[in-house]
């Protein structure tokens, strides 16, 4: 199925490394984010789950859980985390799903729906799709969706500015500029009137007539 940013993430039940969840359920009231790897015991994603659990603590201050996903069994996913801790230096927590049918990884446009078969005898290149990062919001929606190639870390440091600026402008009528950091000023977005803009944001600044900034609510 085609997805796009704002659609509701489709929801699955799968096998994780913490028992079956109901992926909505697990989500809760929280933020959420699904990434996915296309096979265990591979390099790059070794660095990358590693990262994960170093940070985890970051996003759970930002009131967001991790998941991530494998095209391998729930039992393989246990031995490449005792890997992970060994190379990387830190411990992952957060669930793995077992994607062993595909079935996520079909739902959520990574491999085509009509691919046929299971995990069994499919190796990363053929999962190589399968590398992806969607960031959802509490009502379930599809806010962020990356695809990276398997040659390529990710950087999960964007992530987390993403996730902040995504829960910013979730709250006040504001937009964040090109490699905006948190603490820094952003725009005022072009539904705003001057007038409430004046009641809102105090001391904002006008430099083109669609182009207004402030210093960072809150």
């Amino acid at each position: 199925m085609s997805l796009r940013i704002n659609d509701i993430a489709p929801n699955f039940t799968a096998r994780t490394t913490h028992g079956i969840i109901d992926f909505h359920a697990w989500i809760g009231d929280q933020w959420a984010i699904l990434f996915s790897h296309p096979k265990d015991f591979t390099p790059v994603c070794t660095t990358e789950l590693g990262y994960m659990a170093k940070i985890e603590p970051e996003f759970t201050r930002r009131n967001t859980k991790l998941i991530g996903l494998s095209v391998d069994a729930v039992e393989n996913h246990e031995k490449w985390a005792a890997d992970i801790e060994e190379t990387q230096g830190a411990a992952v927590k957060y669930p793995m799903i077992g994607d062993t049918d595909l079935n996520v990884a079909k739902l959520y446009n990574m491999l085509p729906a009509d691919e046929a078969g299971g995990a069994e005898g499919r190796t990363a290149a053929t999962n190589a799709t399968v590398r992806s990062v969607f960031i959802i919001s509490p009502d379930k929606r599809i806010k962020l969706m990356l695809t990276y190639p398997m040659t390529t870390g990710r950087n999960f440091d964007e992530i987390l500015r993403v996730l902040d600026s995504m829960q910013l402008t979730a709250k006040h009528k504001v937009a964040t500029p090109v490699n905006w950091k948190h603490g820094e000023d952003v725009i005022i977005t072009p539904a705003v009137s001057n007038e409430e803009a004046e009641q809102n944001f105090p001391g904002f600044k006008t430099i083109k007539p669609y182009l207004r900034t402030t210093k960072q609510p809150g």
